[in-house]
């Protein structure tokens, strides 16, 4: 079998392979690289030693059995007997789902997952989104601290278990994509920087030094990350990914990294009839991402929308503290205006960063689907200092009203595992760190940074304690008691709606129209046929009717007064904390 690794600046390379050793030579057709030949088949394990130094895994493992420090483990990803044709789902029309394998049940493996799949068929999302599953230290976290972005995560059920997933997924009707994290690697057994240039100090990140994407060596650093992507793209047959935190990539180089991975995914969706998608996360508000590279885009497919997120909710919970302060003080403008053109911050002074802040998406011509929007998601729920969900502080009433805006919306809905029925489930930060000196800096750090806000280390649980994580384990008995139940027939109603009526995926940024009353709490968005009314506040109130000729087409009833919208005679009258949809 044939090794090869990428190390420049190595003088010697010696791998260590199934108990033998074999002198690697430079590969005379490629700079840097060095190859050789050994005995070798699945389950295999092997590493290199650099100069003499130790046995490290290899950078592009495909499977570490005993963790990040550990031997690399041979895959043979032709071994696999997919059961599932499958063609693929395009982003247009998606619903997905945000879900993390370690929560989503109590026993936190990709089998388990798979064996709740039909909840979410029934419930008519389209793809289902995995947080990370690149191998990270321990066993249990969120995933963003991963190293090793070729592999699986053992403790979920490694490279099989993924493939057992996304087949039972597919078999569904499902697509699956998947979170990466391009811009930085986990602080502990990350080994990459024994091999060669992959990180650069000329830019730092949050999370320490920066990705070395435009300096000596990236060219080897780019195609790295960008391999890594169309792996898991190729191998476990998935239908998208999701790029974590893409502002993070300092990249100067004319050909943008982004441009460069959106090309080579389009390539690989040409090859193989597959539609392949991106969805970038991006605080930068930057039409640029997801314009095409004919534009000089990057071409990305979609990105976050969190200029949505925050809009929604300081409308719905009167948050005004951090980042929520531009959008507090007139939370229905900003609604609409991010349901209409995206981005609130479109070259708008922004308080939070003391600057203007983003550009203008262009309306007519974008299509709205290239913008996710969505009420919760695992930062906006486990960054908090609880990891408190909207369904810990607002009434069912409200939850209903924020599915109607989210899932009828002109971009493209995302619901956080458990939104569908209000989970009474926290979802907090949660870490398992083998290195006690990092574990305490997580500790520490945590709680340093909420007591700036006012919290105490009381409030704020200990990311590694497994209580922390234990906490955050959906509870599948909630989905069938009141008023769980409830809001989980709503939202399959919802959903239902969206895909009977496909214009509403469909129609580019701007289309839609908005109308409310900040005074009386009330808010209607009209998104291709249908006319969506919410309530939000405590009083009933009197809808100017959005068409005399549209007819109910759904009302959430609330499960306490048995209170309901009406519409007759081209009046609409919504309830206290309510929701319409009419068409």
């Amino acid at each position: 079998m044939r090794f090869e690794v990428w190390a420049p600046q190595a003088r010697r390379v010696v791998l260590h392979a199934g108990g033998h050793e074999r002198v690697l030579e430079r590969d005379p057709a490629r700079d840097g690289w060095w190859a050789g030949q050994a005995p070798a088949g699945p389950g295999t394990r092997y590493g290199f030693a650099l100069d003499g130094g130790p046995v490290l895994p290899d950078p592009r493992s495909r499977r570490q059995p005993d963790g990040p420090d550990g031997l690399s483990a041979v895959v043979d990803h032709g071994a696999h007997g997919w059961r599932n044709a499958w063609r693929g789902r395009p982003l247009p029309g998606a619903v997905l789902y945000e879900l993390h394998i370690g929560t989503f049940t109590r026993e936190g493996t990709f089998d388990a997952a798979a064996a709740r799949l039909p909840h979410l068929a029934r419930l008519g999302v389209t793809h289902v989104e995995l947080l990370p599953v690149c191998p990270f230290p321990g066993t249990h976290g969120w995933g963003y601290d991963g190293v090793a972005p070729w592999a699986v995560h053992e403790p979920y059920g490694g490279p099989a278990g993924l493939k057992r997933f996304v087949d039972a997924a597919h078999g569904h009707g499902l697509g699956v994509v998947l979170d990466v994290v391009h811009n930085h690697l986990g602080p502990s057994g990350n080994h990459l920087p024994a091999f060669g240039p992959y990180f650069t100090e000329r830019y730092r990140t949050p999370w320490g030094a920066a990705v070395n994407l435009d300096g000596p060596g990236s060219d080897e650093v780019r195609a790295y990350l960008a391999g890594s992507a169309l792996a898991f793209l190729r191998d476990y047959r998935l239908d998208g990914l999701r790029l974590d935190a893409v502002h993070a990539l300092a990249d100067t180089r004319a050909d943008h990294f982004l441009a460069e991975l959106s090309r080579a995914v389009d390539e690989l969706a040409h090859r193989t009839g597959r539609p392949l998608f991106l969805v970038a996360e991006s605080d930068l508000n930057d039409p640029r991402t997801t314009a095409p590279r004919t534009a000089h885009g990057h071409g990305v497919h979609a990105q976050w929308n969190d200029d949505f997120h925050h809009a929604l909710h300081t409308a719905l919970t009167g948050e005004s503290q951090g980042y929520y302060a531009d959008f507090a003080r007139d939370p229905m403008a900003a609604l609409a205006k991010t349901l209409t053109g995206a981005f609130f911050h479109d070259g708008t002074y922004s308080s939070f960063r003391g600057r203007r802040h983003g550009a203008a998406a262009e309306t007519g011509t974008t299509p709205a689907h290239r913008f996710l929007a969505y009420a919760q998601t695992h930062d906006q729920i486990g960054n908090r200092a609880r990891g408190d969900r909207l369904s810990a502080g607002l009434p069912p009433g409200l939850l209903a009203c924020a599915a109607a805006l989210v899932l009828l919306s002109p971009g493209t809905p995302m619901l956080f595992m458990g939104e569908e029925w209000g989970a009474g489930t926290p979802w907090q930060f949660f870490t398992d760190h083998t290195d006690p000196d990092l574990a305490e800096a997580v500790r520490t750090g945590r709680r340093r940074e909420f007591a700036a806000h006012g919290w105490t280390a009381r409030d704020v649980p200990d990311p590694q304690d497994p209580a922390t994580r234990d906490r955050s384990c959906l509870d599948w008995s909630e989905p069938a008691r009141p008023p769980h139940d409830a809001l989980l027939e709503w939202h399959r109603t919802l959903i239902a709606l969206r895909h009977r009526h496909p214009s509403v995926a469909r129609a580019p940024l701007g289309e839609a129209a908005t109308r409310y009353s900040a005074e009386e709490g009330w808010f209607l968005l009209r998104n291709g046929p249908l006319h969506i009314a919410v309530n939000l506040s405590g009083e009933p109130a009197h809808v100017p009717s959005p068409a005399a000729e549209a007819g109910l087409l759904a009302a959430w009833r609330d499960p306490d007064s048995g209170a309901s919208p009406v519409h007759t005679d081209g009046a609409l009258v919504l309830p206290p904390r309510s929701a319409a949809v009419l068409g």
